[in-house]
């Protein structure tokens, strides 16, 4: 396999797995509608009036759902590669029982579908039928799955909403070129701010409307809750550090996306951004490098421009899963890096929670094998890795840090363990540095090792443990684990986690009557694992081997 097939390979494997409006005078006030909305079944219970017009979902017993609510117009057309503009608003009630599409993107072994559609800025709302407060905190979820794959309906927060008493919704985002390509052709005019985050501009939207419409489905506009999972983490982490995000939401909880990251590994090793903040200087390389390819290239940027907007949506997935992800500097979205906005404390001040599970990087071991790399065997093929990841020099300390023989003799499950101290742990815990003293701050990390595997993946040749997404199966009803039951004690742990998430949502502090305490601080978080004892603080800094870490130059 040749050396340039095999780095667009791992850059994928990588990006794979990062495993939603008119009010005429017809219409009741949104004061009434709430409350009538707030009434267990019926009709009136499905009917929701929105600011631009009447959407009817679906009253089960337990929840009310509201599904493809479009929150800005279809990016299609001229609006390809133009901040979200707003929905047009509609007369009589729009059917809202199904998901809108999923936004342009490859299929993946992770189960996602092909989709060939533009047409996808839209978002699901989940209510409790029978609350127990007029005024339900709002949760609002970003999908991961590495920037080009995923929606909003894959994730189903039946839990959250009933259990916790709050109302979730859940969005699509533009993905991989679509959403996060940087070119200079492309900045100005329809774009608001310079190009390469039109992802992120479409999660704000969607943010604004849910403050906007909140109330219409029961909740406080003021106290809206913004939580992702790996892309969907690195999202939140931007909008946290985005100043166009200020005032969207009052808490933040980032879960295995923190934006600070360093030198992400490839499938050999090699640190690649892939996923993670790009400075524009490299996003805009990559950019004419994409436009390039698919035979846009011209010296006049309207020229390129238009060839751009002239290909059709199948030529350019074709160039659409490779290192799309946000980008930082040079004015924009994000006028400077994630993480030096949280080193200098020039973010959006709400509580924060965040953390990691046990073994991030198994699931991205595991893809590697999926997708035809050899099993880590040998030592000398873990040295090769090591030596590329941190350079010769380092190589020493560190595979005398992470030896196999501390690993029960697994390679894989060495690098793995290696790989997410030196990424996750380690930005974890710098990103509870720069927050801790500003703001609320709160770490958790998920341990359950026998957490069930992902459906669509086959079995790696080591055990998964605690892997990068496990926790989604103990928050979401959610097709990644389809067929995959948690035992009773599992269960258990899911309805905690459930009251710790919703409790942070209502109040900015996970602690409750009844629940494990948490600490606040830089270094402690809130290990969250089965049975008895499971749930307990433990010194997170420590356990990953920061001061190591903080020592080894890469």
């Amino acid at each position: 396999m040749k050396h340039s097939t095999k780095r667009a390979m791992g850059t994928s494997i990588v990006l794979t797995v990062a495993a939603g409006l008119v009010g005429a005078a017809a219409w009741p006030s949104m004061a009434t509608t709430a409350s009538a909305t707030r009434q267990h079944g019926g009709r009136d219970g499905a009917v929701v009036v929105t600011d631009k017009g009447a959407v009817r979902g679906v009253v089960k017993d337990d929840r009310r759902e509201f599904q493809g609510i479009p929150y800005a117009a279809p990016p299609v057309g001229k609006l390809r590669w133009a901040s979200p503009q707003p929905a047009k608003a509609w007369n009589g009630t729009r059917d809202a029982t199904k998901p809108g599409n999923s936004c342009a993107q490859n299929e993946s072994v992770m189960g996602e579908k092909e989709s060939l559609s533009e047409d996808c800025l839209y978002l699901n709302v989940t209510a409790p039928t029978n609350p127990a407060h007029k005024k339900l905190p709002v949760m609002v979820w970003i999908h991961g799955a590495g920037f080009r794959n995923g929606s909003g309906a894959l994730y189903r927060p039946n839990q959250l909403a009933v259990k916790g008493d709050v109302i979730v919704v859940t969005i699509n985002y533009r993905l991989g070129l679509f959403g996060f390509l940087d070119h200079p052709a492309l900045d100005g005019g329809a774009a608001k701010h310079r190009s390469g985050n039109f992802g992120l501009e479409d999660q704000q939207a969607a943010l604004r409307w849910v403050k906007q419409n909140a109330g219409a489905f029961g909740g406080d506009s003021g106290n809206m809750t913004v939580f992702g999972e790996s892309a969907g983490g690195v999202s939140t982490c931007s909008q946290l550090t985005s100043p166009y995000a200020a005032g969207l939401f009052q808490r933040a909880i980032i879960q295995s996306g923190p934006c600070t990251v360093m030198n992400w590994p490839d499938f050999d090793g090699t640190p690649s951004p892939t996923w993670l903040p790009r400075p524009r200087k490299m996003a805009e390389e990559q950019g004419r490098s994409v436009a390039a390819k698919l035979g846009c290239t011209d010296t006049d940027q309207a020229k390129v421009e238009s060839c751009l907007r002239a290909l059709d949506t199948k030529a350019l997935l074709k160039e659409s899963d490779f290192g799309f992800a946000p980008v930082y500097g040079g004015g924009g979205v994000l006028p400077v890096s994630p993480a030096e906005a949280l080193r200098k404390g020039t973010f959006n001040k709400v509580p924060v929670m965040q953390g990691m599970t046990r073994d991030e990087f198994r699931l991205f071991q595991a893809a590697f094998e999926i997708y035809g790399v050899p099993p880590l065997t040998t030592q000398e093929e873990y040295t090769k890795l090591v030596n590329k990841y941190v350079g010769e020099k380092n190589a020493p300390k560190v595979l005398a840090q992470y030896p196999a023989s501390k690993y029960g003799g697994s390679y894989s499950i060495a690098w793995s363990a290696l790989v997410t101290d030196a990424t996750f742990a380690r930005s974890v815990t710098n990103s509870a540095h720069g927050l801790s003293g500003r703001v609320p701050t709160y770490a958790y990390e998920f341990a359950d090792r026998s957490a069930p595997w992902v459906s669509a993946a086959k079995q790696p040749s080591f055990p998964t443990g605690a892997f990068h997404a496990a926790e989604l199966q103990y928050q979401f009803d959610t097709d990644y684990f389809t067929g995959r039951t948690l035992s009773p004690v599992q269960q258990r742990l899911a309805d905690q986690m459930t009251r710790y998430w919703t409790t942070f949502a209502r109040t900015g502090d996970p602690n409750g009557a009844g629940s494990p305490r948490w600490q606040q601080g830089g270094d402690t978080a809130q290990v969250l694992a089965p049975g008895k004892g499971g749930i307990h603080a433990t010194d997170f800094a420590r356990d990953h081997g920061y001061a190591f870490w903080k020592s080894i130059d890469a």
